[in-house]
């Protein structure tokens, strides 16, 4: 059965080979990647938190996946996942209404 989504699940198993066609940059990318979730101020589940709301906010959904993944293996629950989802969307509207001045701005300078 073809799968008629854009977006293929199984494609997540294949984010690693996007080094094939730039293996420098794609090996930069992974070292840097893997040493941003490495514990630090900031705890491996607190990170997997923090990736899980900015995949909703971006819109990636094998970000969602993944990290909805990895939060249950790191002991996040329902609760706190979907808490955090909501802190990015409070974060991403009110990032798109506060723009919202700048058009006020234009709009006075426009009717002067």
């Amino acid at each position: 059965m073809a799968n008629n989504n854009y977006y293929d699940p199984a494609d997540l198993k294949k984010f690693g080979k996007i080094s094939e066609w730039s293996k420098e940059l794609g090996d930069k990318f992974f070292e840097y990647y893997g040493k941003v979730f490495e514990e630090g101020a900031l705890t491996a589940r607190e990170k997997s938190l923090i990736a899980l709301a900015v995949a909703h906010t971006e819109m990636c959904p094998y970000c969602i996946d993944a990290y909805s993944q990895d939060g249950l293996q790191r002991g996040i629950t329902k609760e706190e996942m979907m808490e955090a989802v909501h802190v990015g969307a409070a974060i991403k509207s009110g990032a798109t209404l506060v723009h919202g001045v700048m058009m006020m701005n234009k709009v006075n300078k426009l009717e002067m």
